[in-house]
């Protein structure tokens, strides 16, 4: 029986029980993949990223309770926030190779920034009807990103957002695809939520990497380069974000919540 470390990271707040939970599992090489998805199943959070060393930096991976994924921002924030504090004290700064390239994560004072590639939204001419009828209520417009499996939808204010009661079952037939949804904040430059009932995330509390398309369309809505963006889910989060054209970088806090052993 092997023995691994495991880290529960609060991601995108300074304080436990906000922000969204993130397993964190250090690993010397990779586990088989059955067994990777197994540990994610076990843990039941939005995603559990495992990481090995890779010539000086790192390889990363991330799995919901149901399914490997492309990318995963408050997971790499988090295998980070292990990295600089448990791990490597040293460091300054970290590069994942990744299933989205390569992903850099900074010390920023005591936030930690993200460099992520920025995705392009396009409008949505003929939106699915479960995608209608799983909101509840009809967006103003929606949004999506050839490369990405998401829809975004986009409302008025951030109280329609709050108040969006989604049907899940309608929402898990979209599958690949996951659901934003987003307006003018009310104390941010942006609100949002995010739905992803397929891969057995019903609401993610705060989902970095939909901001690699939400910071360059608020960008560019507002004439800002630089985005502060709440996610108003029950736990919330808060991101501090900037548009560099083709990049994205993604500020946040992280703290430890949990340090413990799986037994495989």
């Amino acid at each position: 029986m092997s023995q691994l470390r495991l880290f529960q990271i609060d991601a995108f707040s300074s304080r436990v029980f906000r922000g969204n939970p993130a397993a964190i599992c250090p690993l010397e090489n990779w586990l088989d993949d059955a067994t990777l998805q197994a540990i994610a199943q076990e843990n039941n959070l939005a995603e559990t990223a495992f990481f090995i060393p890779k010539a000086g930096e790192f390889h990363i991976r991330w799995f919901t309770p149901r399914y490997e994924v492309e990318l995963c921002g408050h997971a790499t924030l988090a295998a980070a926030f292990v990295i600089f504090t448990e791990l490597e004290s040293r460091r300054e700064s970290v590069q994942f190779e990744s299933r989205s390239g390569s992903l850099g994560v900074k010390r920023d004072g005591s936030l930690l920034t993200m460099n992520f590639p920025a995705l392009r939204l396009h409008p949505c001419q003929n939106p699915p009807e479960e995608l209608i009828q799983g909101l509840g209520k009809p967006p103003g417009e929606v949004l999506y990103v050839d490369t990405d499996p998401n829809y975004f939808a986009i409302y008025d204010t951030e109280e329609d957002v709050r108040a969006i009661r989604p049907d899940l079952r309608l929402l898990e037939r979209l599958h690949p695809y996951g659901v934003a949804v987003t307006a003018p904040g009310r104390n941010a430059d942006c609100g949002s939520r995010y739905f992803a009932p397929s891969y057995a995330i019903p609401e993610d509390p705060v989902c970095g990497s939909i901001h690699c398309a939400l910071v360059p369309y608020w960008a560019k809505r507002l004439n800002k380069s630089q985005v502060y963006a709440h996610q108003v889910s029950e736990r919330g989060g808060e991101l501090f974000c900037e548009d560099k054209g083709d990049r994205v970088s993604i500020s946040g806090y992280a703290v430890k919540y949990l340090e413990g052993r799986i037994y495989v």
